[in-house]
C-alpha cells in the first residue's frame, strides 16, 4: 500500500491511539487541528472515549484483539494517514501499529513519562525506552551535537509534580471502563488483572493516601536518623512496560531476591539496604512482605528497610549507591554522581555511567560514574526529547503543548534536528516555577 506524503495530502493526517489518562491527548488533537492538521482518534474502551471529551474524529474499535491489524490497516488507507500518535510502544495493539506504520514509512510519534522526571515528559519518534534511538547514540556523538548549543541545563526539581492528578485520572478512566464499557465487548486490558481490580487499587490508593504518608514519614525518619551507611534499591511497577519488556526479570520478586542476596554477600556488615517503592505502587505485589521474607532467609532482616513512595531526593542525599532494574529515577542518582548498578535495558545505561561490577563487588566497593559525561548526556536530552511540563495537571499540559506541536510538525525528529544543527530554541524549567 502506498500512502501520500503530507505535502500531497494537504498536510499532516494524524491517527491517535491510546494515550495517558486524562485530557492530554484531547488537548493535543485540538491544537494539531488548529495548526491545520487532520486528526482522528481510535478508542478501545469507554475510558478512551470519555478522555477524548467529545472532540471530532473519534473512531470506536469494538472488535476482538485478533481483528485489530486488519481494522487498523483499513483506517490508514481510508483516511490517508501520515502520522500515528501513541503513549508507550509495547502494549500489543501499539506494537502492532508501530511495526506496520514503519513498514509503510509513516511517522510514529511516541509519548512517555519523562526520562528526566518530574518536570519533563518524553517525546520521541519510532520508539521509546528500550526501543529509543538513545540506545544507539553514544556519548561522543551527543557531545559533538552540543558543540553549537549554549545553555545551562536546569537542575531537576526535588518533588514529583502532578501525582494526585495522575491517580485521579487513573481512577476516573477505570471507572468508565468498568461501568460504561458495554459497547466495547471485544476489549481486553493489557494488564494481567481485571479492570475492576485496577479501579479498586487506584481508588484504594487515593483513600489511603494520608495513612500511607504517615507510614512513609516514619520509615524515612528511621533511616535518616539511624546513622548507618545505606544503599538504595529503586523499585518499579511490576506491570510497567520497561520492567516487563526491557529487563531480565519476570517478576519483581526475582529482582528482590537478586538484590538482597548480593547485598548479603558483598556489603560491609554495618551497611543497610533501603528499598524505595514507586510512587504509584498500589499493592498488587506484596513487596514489603516479600522483602522481609527474603531478608530473613539471608540473615539481614535487621539491615533491610522498605519506604513507600514519596520524594527520592531525601533518601538520595545520604545514600552510598543505588541499584535498579531500569527505573527512570536512576537519572537522579547519576545527577548526584552516585554509583549505579542497572540490570535491564535503559536509555542511560552507558558504559560511562553505570557499573559493570558483579553485585556483591558493587556493594563492597562501587565504581562511580563519569559525572562530566553524564551532564553532557542530560544536556542532550533536555535539548531533544525532554519536554517541559506534564500529562496530568492543567499547568503541566499547557507547558507541553506550547512546545510539542511544533516538534510533531517538524520534518526531523528532535535528535536529528540537534545533530544536524536545525534544532529550535527550547523552553526551560524556569518558565513553570
Amino acid at each position: 500500500m502506498s500512502l501520500p506524503s503530507a505535502s500531497h495530502s494537504g498536510g499532516h493526517r494524524f491517527l491517535f491511539l491510546q494515550g495517558p489518562h486524562g485530557p492530554f491527548f484531547a488537548r493535543l488533537g485540538k491544537m494539531l487541528r488548529a495548526a491545520g492538521a487532520d486528526v482522528w482518534r481510535v478508542g478501545f474502551n469507554a475510558g478512551d472515549q470519555a478522555m477524548w471529551f467529545r472532540n471530532p474524529g473519534y473512531i470506536p474499535y469494538t472488535g476482538n484483539p485478533e481483528d485489530w491489524p486488519a481494522f487498523y490497516d483499513n483506517l490508514l488507507t481510508e483516511h490517508q494517514i501520515t502520522d500515528i500518535v501513541l503513549y508507550g510502544d509495547t502494549r500489543q495493539i501499539h506494537a502492532t501499529a508501530v511495526e506496520h506504520a514503519r513498514s509503510l514509512g509513516l511517522r510514529v510519534h511516541i509519548f512517555e513519562e519523562g526520562y528526566l522526571r518530574p518536570y519533563w515528559i518524553t517525546y520521541e519518534r519510532g520508539g521509546s525506552n528500550g526501543h529509543s534511538r538513545l540506545m544507539d547514540l553514544d556519548i561522543p556523538a551527543m557531545q559533538k551535537a552540543l558543540e553549537t548549543v549554549d545553555m545551562d541545563a536546569p537542575e531537576a526539581p526535588a518533588h514529583w509534580g502532578d501525582m494526585r492528578q495522575h491517580m485521579f485520572y487513573g481512577a476516573l478512566y477505570h471507572w468508565h471502563v468498568m461501568l460504561r464499557n458495554r459497547k466495547y465487548k471485544g476489549f481486553r486490558p493489557h494488564r494481567e488483572i481485571s479492570v475492576w481490580q485496577e479501579f479498586r487499587l487506584y481508588f484504594q490508593r487515593l483513600m489511603l493516601a494520608p495513612i500511607l504518608a504517615i507510614d512513609r514519614i516514619i520509615a524515612t525518619a528511621r533511616i535518616k536518623y539511624g546513622g548507618f551507611p545505606y544503599h538504595l534499591a529503586l523499585l518499579q511497577l511490576e506491570h510497567d512496560s520497561s520492567f516487563r519488556m526491557h529487563s531480565p526479570f519476570t517478576s519483581m520478586t526475582e529482582f528482590l531476591e537478586t538484590a538482597i542476596k548480593g547485598f548479603a554477600e558483598g556489603a560491609p556488615q554495618h551497611h543497610h539496604l533501603v528499598f524505595k517503592a514507586h510512587p504509584l505502587e498500589d499493592g498488587r505485589v506484596p513487596q514489603r512482605r516479600e522483602i522481609r521474607r527474603i531478608a530473613k532467609e539471608h540473615g539481614v532482616e535487621n539491615r533491610v528497610h522498605y519506604v513507600r513512595g514519596g520524594k527520592l531526593a531525601k533518601l538520595l542525599n545520604h545514600a552510598r549507591s543505588a541499584i535498579t532494574v531500569n527505573s527512570t529515577a536512576a537519572q537522579q542518582v547519576l545527577w548526584r554522581g552516585l554509583p549505579l548498578k542497572v540490570f535491564g535495558e535503559a536509555v542511560y545505561s552507558k558504559p560511562e555511567f553505570v557499573s559493570r561490577q558483579a553485585l556483591p563487588e558493587f556493594f563492597t566497593h562501587p565504581t562511580r560514574p563519569d559525572t562530566r559525561a553524564y551532564r553532557d548526556y542530560r544536556h542532550f536530552l533536555l535539548e531533544t526529547s525532554q519536554i517541559t511540563g506534564g500529562f496530568y495537571s492543567a499547568r503541566g499540559r499547557r507547558q507541553v503543548l506550547r512546545q510539542v506541536v511544533d516538534l510533531m510538525l517538524s520534518a526531523q525528529d528532535p535528535y536529528d534536528a540537534l545533530i544536524s544543527g536545525n534544532a529550535a530554541p527550547r523552553q526551560q524549567l524556569h518558565s513553570i516555577r
